[in-house]
């Protein structure tokens, strides 16, 4: 029988989550406490990177720490839609049609290499993401919480990839690296690895009813109407901005306050400081922004026009809640 959590026992399982992770994945604190915020927050996280450093670990891990199914889906040139969302199969003995649900209707789901298949077959991940559903042959078949999807890709530059439409990038709350480990830390993992894999000696912290009741805590996180305006004022700022052709959508000024909730609420915390804002902005606005070719010859960076929007707006000073 499953014993719901009280709110101190929460914060205090977010902690022993992140330590065993930990012992599969060295030295990457950040990438996993902003994976937590994004899966909190009901959102969804792009893991960009180059192979083998980890993505897929990180994603095991946290599915098994959380005690949560994990479906994996290997994107590939030939992979269809139907191959993602599922099919109706007809049964001439009952003379019915009934659906064989595909490996997006899951709790925390590993769309692997993503950018290696066709746009075609990326935006059947477009509802998923955005609605918590899939349609097929006219029946919307509702995913159950909570739903997360984690997507790997390789940098664009990489033989054998697509680039993500537009639609597709902005579904995604947060846009991740990892990078390479220390000399330290890769010293460390070969020794953890030298025997059984260190993702087979993990077990499950909490349970997924315990992640469901932590997501619906964070939608209580309070938001001070001066963070919202602050919010609006970056976002504003990057529509007006002489180097960007497009600026960020509603969704990703939602996508920020909604981040900044779910990383309060790890951080202990009942209400949003602007430090949470500037902090996660760069990581749930830079990949929703086009930049114009001007500012592309110029080799300028999303980071950078990011930062010095941050810089340039004043930063709320009157006392929030505490």
């Amino acid at each position: 029988m499953e014993v719901a959590l009280s709110l101190n026992n929460k914060q205090q399982s977010l902690k022993k989550v992140l330590t065993n992770i930990n012992k599969v994945i060295i030295g990457k604190d950040e990438t996993i406490t902003l994976s937590l915020t994004a899966l909190l927050a009901q959102g969804h996280v792009l893991l960009e990177d180059i192979p083998g450093v980890g993505k897929t670990m990180l994603v095991r891990a946290l599915a098994k720490s959380l005690n949560c199914s994990f479906n994996r889906i290997q994107f590939t040139p030939d992979l269809l839609p139907s191959d993602i969302t599922g099919v109706s199969i007809y049964h001439p003995r009952t003379q019915q049609f009934e659906y064989k649900q595909g490996p997006i209707v899951g709790d925390i789901v590993l769309a692997d290499e993503i950018n290696r298949t066709s746009p075609k077959t990326q935006s059947a991940l477009l509802e998923a993401m955005e609605e918590n559903s899939v349609t097929v042959d006219g029946e919307t078949i509702r995913i159950d919480p909570p739903f997360f999807v984690m997507a790997t890709q390789n940098p664009i530059e990489y033989e054998g990839t697509y680039s993500l439409p537009e639609a597709q990038i902005d579904r995604f709350l947060l846009k991740l690296s990892m990078g390479y480990p220390t000399e330290q830390e890769e010293v460390e993992m070969l020794e953890r690895v030298g025997g059984i894999h260190p993702i087979e000696r993990i077990s499950a912290i909490i349970n997924r009813q315990d992640v469901i009741d932590m997501q619906s805590d964070v939608n209580d996180v309070y938001v001070d109407s001066i963070i919202q305006q602050y919010i609006v004022k970056i976002i504003r700022a990057t529509r007006e901005h002489p180097h960007i052709q497009l600026g960020v959508s509603p969704r990703g000024a939602i996508g920020l306050m909604r981040a900044a909730k779910a990383y309060a609420y790890i951080q202990n915390r009942d209400y949003c400081l602007p430090d949470d804002v500037i902090y996660l902005a760069p990581f749930v606005l830079t990949h929703r922004l086009i930049l114009t070719q001007e500012a592309q010859y110029e080799r300028r960076s999303t980071e950078q026009i990011i930062q010095s929007i941050l810089n340039q707006i004043d930063v709320p000073t009157r006392k929030v809640r505490t």
